[in-house]
């Protein structure tokens, strides 16, 4: 005989059987105990939790002539037939591929006529969201009234899906995602039966990259075994799932934590060069640092199989970590996980990630409270009080006003970096700004939505062979551009891309460009100049003139 998979050779036979999902099977056991079964149940969950399975021991149970507390006995002519695939009046319909008004109507007329062994009909659709509206319209009419004889079940993922007016005329369960505790149980009773050895931390890496789903764990657990010659470790199932090491990830996160950027990108290179996934690397560290969060909040809540995967990095890196830094370092690696769905390029993503995550700062302490006041500043304050008091008597009584007195507000001076722009503007040229403003909008087309909004109203305003000059209209936006170290790799991953350089780039206010300019004029203006008369234009000047234009409010005199 053929090898058949994990999943096909234990799937469950009695509701006993059925992992994870005891309120749903207990319910349909009472029913079949007293008689009170359904002619139409929907049921709804995400793949692998046991839809199909409970479907068909649901079947065995209505037709077996041995029922014992809502169990079938799985030994009658029947319950074999079922199980076996063999009993005409079991019929298994895969919506996705037959999901046409015909083929619903086929079901409507031939539900009509009465078993032919068995004592109920039923009609197991799954994936009936995938039916379309005029399929629906078609079994609407036998789900309102059915034959006597007949029982529907319909399996879904997606039951937002389905009509309303379908999900009305139904007894409605919805299975839940497995835990790692029962999958990881299920996996070792499974090795255990087959005298397979095992390490309990590999079931715990296959039970998280299962994410509820025992088919999925089941069939990650057949590769592994393939994989492994039939020996399940930890080396096997990462290799497998693409997943990492919870060691390195702790090493990793450690680097980031030091400040040390360099470190933690090696470390993403690495990673990546072995062959892990970059998606699975991503899951890894959001649920590494889902369970750093949880630890510190409530540390009874990590299950068992969670506690497993700790390493030695887990409990200092727990304590080193604020709980708003552990959130902000979600949200960027959330924020990358959707970037990376839409690139074939994942080493950017994930190293714009890391720089980012290494400038994630934990949110400011709350403010102590003050110390108590001696007893002169209590002393001072009581004869400010008193004087503020005749003050309000002497207004009450005249009748009059204070005019509250406005401090100007002091303008913060902008702050040029003469070292970086001058040696731009000594070689800059208008060919480089023009071939600059050419790619502009493609290179903001690069940029993710939030950088890109910020880039809108900047402008490149001079460009050199090795440097950019760009404006913005507003001072904090310079200083907050500056800051983002993730904008200006990405500025500069652009520039690369479209140009094949990665020149310097400057940022200046919109407001400060002309007296910078002015300023780079006088100081490189010519010391002799000829009288007004003969005047000629300094060839700085000229130069300047012509990568900018007329500037009728520049002027350069000579002393």
């Amino acid at each position: 005989m053929s090898y058949q998979a994990l999943y096909r050779v234990w799937r469950p036979q009695t509701f006993g059987d059925v992992i994870g999902q005891h309120a749903i099977t207990q319910t349909l056991k009472n029913a079949l105990v007293t008689g009170q079964t359904s002619h139409a149940y929907l049921f709804c969950g995400p793949r692998g939790t046991g839809k199909t399975s409970v479907a068909k021991i649901l079947a065995k149970a209505l037709n077996c002539e041995h029922l014992q507390d809502g169990e079938p006995d799985n030994t009658c002519e029947l319950c074999q037939a079922i199980t076996a695939g063999a009993l005409t009046d079991v019929i298994e319909i895969d919506a996705a591929s037959n999901n046409g008004v015909d083929e619903i109507r086929d079901i409507r007329d031939k539900a009509k006529y009465a078993p032919t062994r068995a004592r109920v009909k039923v009609y197991i659709i799954d994936e009936v969201h995938m039916l379309s509206t005029g399929a629906f319209n078609a079994l609407l009419k036998t789900l309102e009234e059915p034959p006597a004889h007949v029982v529907f079940i319909l399996a879904t993922t997606e039951p937002q899906k389905i009509p309303a007016t379908i999900i009305s005329r139904t007894q409605r369960f919805d299975f839940r995602r497995i835990t790692a505790e029962d999958i990881v149980g299920r996996m070792q009773t499974i090795l255990d039966d087959k005298g397979i050895t095992y390490d309990e931390h590999a079931l715990a890496v296959i039970a998280r990259a299962a994410e509820g789903g025992m088919r999925d764990a089941l069939s990650i657990l057949d590769q592994v075994l393939s994989f492994g010659q039939n020996h399940v470790t930890v080396e096997n199932a990462l290799d497998v799932t693409g997943g990492v090491a919870t060691a390195q990830l702790g090493e990793y996160l450690e680097a980031l934590q030091g400040h040390d950027t360099a470190k933690a990108l090696t470390t993403v290179e690495q990673l990546l060069a072995a062959g892990k996934d970059a998606g699975r690397l991503i899951e890894d560290l959001i649920a590494y640092l889902r369970d750093l969060l949880v630890y510190q909040q409530a540390p009874s809540l990590l299950a068992d199989s969670e506690t497993e995967l700790i390493d030695d990095h887990f409990k200092p890196l727990a304590e080193a970590f604020a709980a708003p830094q552990l959130a902000a370092m979600i949200a960027v690696l959330n924020e990358t996980q959707g970037q990376l769905r839409l690139t074939n390029h994942p080493t950017i993503y994930l190293e714009v990630a890391t720089v980012r995550l290494g400038t994630v700062t934990p949110a400011p302490a709350q403010p102590t409270a003050a110390p108590a006041a001696d007893d002169a500043t209590v002393t001072a304050l009581q004869s400010q009080l008193a004087q503020l008091q005749a003050t309000v008597a002497q207004l009450q009584a005249t009748g009059g006003a204070v005019k509250p007195v406005v401090k100007p507000k002091k303008k913060r001076a902008l702050k040029v970096n003469k070292t970086k722009i001058y040696p731009i503007l000594g070689s800059a040229t208008r060919k480089d700004l023009e071939a600059l403003k050419d790619i502009w909008p493609d290179l903001l087309s690069l940029l993710s939505v939030t950088k890109r909004a910020m880039m809108k109203i900047s402008e490149p305003v001079a460009a050199s062979p090795d440097g950019v000059i760009v404006s913005f209209d507003y001072d904090i936006l310079v200083e907050r551009a500056e800051n983002d170290a993730a904008l200006m790799a990405e500025l500069k991953a652009g520039l690369q891309k479209l140009s094949g350089k990665q020149p310097e780039i400057v940022l200046v206010q919109s407001q400060a460009w002309p007296r910078i300019r002015k300023e780079y004029l006088q100081e490189n203006g010519a010391p002799h100049a000829p009288k007004p008369e003969a005047q000629t234009t300094p060839p700085v000047v000229k130069t300047i003139t012509d990568l900018f234009g007329e500037e009728p409010n520049i002027t350069v005199t000579n002393d």
